[in-house]
């Protein structure tokens, strides 16, 4: 069985080990050639071989050292099967495979440059105002640095797109999709 990525992260996390796999990896194929290439002492080596052989990550095939590289691509294929499903942030899945590129963490990582893309992206930030409330300009900044560190320029795209309307400093939610049950 392949190491996971923590375990692979472990085995390269201390120098000797590292450059003990840089040896092989660039083409070290025994102990000697190893200890001359990465000037590590043949002690040093052999304990760095034994827990790199031990975790997958080196093996021997006809009396020749070799990189399993795979490790790593069995490693990423592991951590993907494990990861569960995210919760889609819209039903409609291109919809949401833009709201997935532009949301990282519940914030907006960055304004997209395609007025189709941010009408998106603006459209499911308008779903956290309620349709027929007024809310002070203090809420709305309040509400939007949520999202995104610059929150008046999110603001105004806001109000550009006519999701949100303002009148003497109050704002309303005049636009987008209203769910109704």
């Amino acid at each position: 069985m392949s190491p996971d990525a923590a375990a692979l992260c472990g085995l390269l996390a201390e120098p000797e080990r590292a450059k003990v796999f840089a040896a092989v990896v660039l083409g070290a194929t025994t102990p000697a050639e190893i200890a001359a290439a990465s000037g590590l002492p043949a002690r040093g080596v052999a304990s760095a071989l034994r827990r790199l052989e031990h975790g997958g990550l080196v093996a021997s095939a006809g009396g020749t050292l070799v990189a399993e590289l795979s490790a790593f691509k069995d490693a990423v294929r592991l951590a993907g099967e494990r990861a569960e499903p995210a919760e889609p942030l819209d039903p409609d899945r291109q919809r949401d495979a833009v709201l997935r590129t532009f949301i990282v963490n519940g914030r907006l990582a960055q304004y997209p440059a395609a007025r189709g893309k941010r009408r998106i992206v603006l459209e499911h930030i308008a779903l956290a105002f309620e349709p027929g409330i007024r809310y002070p300009e203090k809420v709305v900044n309040a509400t939007l640095r949520a999202w995104h560190d610059d929150f008046a320029t999110l603001r105004r795209y806001l109000v550009d797109e006519l999701l949100l309307s303002r009148e003497d400093g109050v704002y309303w939610r005049s636009g987008g999709y209203v769910e109704v049950a």
